[in-house]
């Protein structure tokens, strides 16, 4: 009778001490093992970065596409409701001033609207080169005054209304058919490199690079 109180009691100890030491860690051991699979890496094979992001400098390319971003979504073949064309929103009596008469031909060629974007900046250039070498550095309306800062408002306005904005002080700051104002291109536009680009008097479009 002793000897198998002794067995139950042995037995009983046995099972509590399996229960107490052996389950735990084995428990623990596949936590462990568990939390380890959690290590892993991304793989990026499959991500796709997205193409149609420009990365723009500060220099006439950079000048120019945001220009164009801001004007038509950087679209050549796009006609506004006031009727403004193409990727710089040119009205017709700019691009007769170029001699540029067929407006189908000027939406579907995207050199021709490069080439008169660039004329066009050499022109107004010209026009307003001695108001570039006053004002420059100058702060009319709360906006310091540059260089492409004209020169895309005078893409905006004309260059007669930017000379006459900055002579008079921001006095009359003229906004276009959306609402859009001088002061707010001067300060869009501000601090390009515009630098490569010479101020032209009569500048024409160049037919011969255009047949290339």
């Amino acid at each position: 009778m002793v000897k198998n109180y002794r067995f139950y009691k042995f037995f009983s100890f046995l099972i509590f001490f399996l229960n107490s030491s052996f389950l735990n860690p084995v428990l623990k051991l596949k936590h462990n093992a568990f939390s380890e699979k959690l290590n892993y890496s991304v793989e990026l094979e499959n991500y796709n970065v997205p193409t149609n992001i420009i990365y723009l400098i500060n220099d006439f390319n950079g000048f120019k596409e945001s220009l164009a971003f801001k004007e038509s979504g950087g679209r050549y073949n796009i006609i506004n409701k006031f009727g403004y064309l193409g990727k710089y929103q040119f009205n017709l009596n700019t691009l007769k001033m170029y001699k540029i008469r067929n407006t189908t031909h000027f939406i579907n060629n995207p050199m021709l609207q490069e080439m008169v974007f660039l004329i066009n900046v050499q022109r107004n250039k010209w026009i307003l080169r001695r108001d570039i070498k006053w004002f420059v550095g100058t702060i009319i309306n709360g906006v310091e005054i540059t260089e492409s800062g004209i020169l895309a408002a005078a893409h905006l306005s004309g260059a007669g209304n930017v000379k006459k904005y900055l002579r008079e002080n921001g006095e009359d700051d003229k906004k276009d058919a959306f609402g859009t104002s001088i002061s707010s291109y001067m300060n869009y536009f501000s601090n390009y490199d515009l630098s490569s680009v010479s101020a032209v008097r009569k500048p024409k479009v160049d037919l011969i690079e255009l047949k290339k």
